[in-house]
């Protein structure tokens, strides 16, 4: 039994388009899908009835199915099991290749000449190796998966060939470390900026408090704004950081968090009518933070680099590797002074 539906979805741009899904079921099991989306709702209507007059005409293919990787794309994300199980950055990089060129590519047609036009484009645009290489990577993530999950074929083996010449013409590239810190007249200049900032007329956000409570525990801005009154243990001067970032584990990664310096103390002066102690959107946290620094026209800082200054600061005091870990929640940490 053939069945189809039809999603709106609004673009970045603000204009809709119109995804259309189709579902084949036998004996109450899910045997083909597929989507294919259009930028009016008509025509996804008419593709969906000649679609599925098609498949019930000629029946659906079993084995060694062909898409291009943009509709292998829409059936990885319209998979809860694989999508709600895939991390912030891959699913940015995969909704942002859904809209690329390499998305029109068929599945088992993709060569490494297809790779490194991608990667050029990509650079063209104004790309760093790094950011090309989540590319490659998470690609060659979905098109693995698109034969056992999917029944389709996909040439996912071409990425190690692809490789070795992508990083011999620097398309690709690891990240290089950052060794930036805010000097203290950088720290007061955007200090003396925020507090003016949190005192306009329907500011809510303590913009100074969050900053240097980032500095002194060394916690990414979103942890920051995760933290709950109910872990928080006055008597040890601890807080538990709930799902912290590691890139072995995505979820369940809890750790105990001691609140050093004057941390402690800028907990307590925080008003307890939510559930967590600083309540705000994070992203709003660091924009504010990065139209004070523009405004200052302090260059190349990132809200992030107030966690190496934080972590940079503890070494300097004569804290330990091991004693340093256990606030930034780093099993090594490499600090180039």
């Amino acid at each position: 039994m053939a069945s189809s539906t039809i999603e709106k979805r609004k673009k970045a741009n603000g204009e809709y388009s119109y995804r259309c899904r189709i579902l084949i079921q036998k004996e109450g099991a899910i045997i083909h899908r597929e989507n294919k989306t259009f930028s009016k709702k008509e025509l996804a209507r008419t593709w969906s009835r000649l679609r599925i007059e098609e498949i019930e005409l000629q029946g659906v293919l079993k084995k060694d199915k062909v898409v291009s990787i943009g509709e292998l794309m829409d059936l990885y994300y319209n998979d809860h099991h694989l999508w709600e199980n895939t991390g912030r950055t891959k699913r940015y990089v995969i909704q942002m290749l859904r809209d690329s060129e390499i998305a029109k590519v068929l599945t088992d047609e993709l060569k490494s000449s297809d790779l490194i036009e991608h990667c050029k484009i990509r650079q063209a645009a104004g790309a760093g190796p790094a950011t090309t290489y989540h590319d490659i990577t998470y690609l060659r993530a979905v098109l693995k998966i698109a034969l056992p999950v999917f029944n389709i074929k996909a040439n996912w083996k071409i990425f190690d060939d692809a490789m070795p010449a992508l990083t011999e013409m620097k398309l690709v590239g690891k990240s290089q470390k950052r060794t930036r810190r805010p000097t203290s007249e950088e720290l007061d200049l955007l200090i003396e900026s925020l507090q003016i900032r949190q005192n306009k007329q329907g500011s809510k956000i303590p913009f100074v408090d969050i900053l240097n409570f980032s500095i002194l525990t060394c916690m990414r801005i979103g942890e920051v704004c995760g933290i709950k009154w109910s872990d928080l243990n006055e008597d040890h001067k601890t807080v538990i950081v709930r799902d912290r970032k590691d890139p072995r584990k995505k979820e369940g990664n809890h750790m105990i968090v001691p609140l050093l310096g004057g941390s402690f103390n800028i907990v307590k002066k925080q008003a307890r009518n939510d559930e967590l102690i600083f309540p705000y959107n994070p992203r709003s946290v660091s924009a504010g933070f990065g139209r004070e620094r523009n405004k200052l026209g302090i260059k190349d800082l990132r809200y992030h680099d107030l966690r190496r200054e934080g972590a940079s600061r503890l070494f300097e005091k004569g804290y330990s590797i091991e004693e340093v870990a256990q606030v930034t929640g780093c099993l090594l940490i490499i600090i180039l002074l």
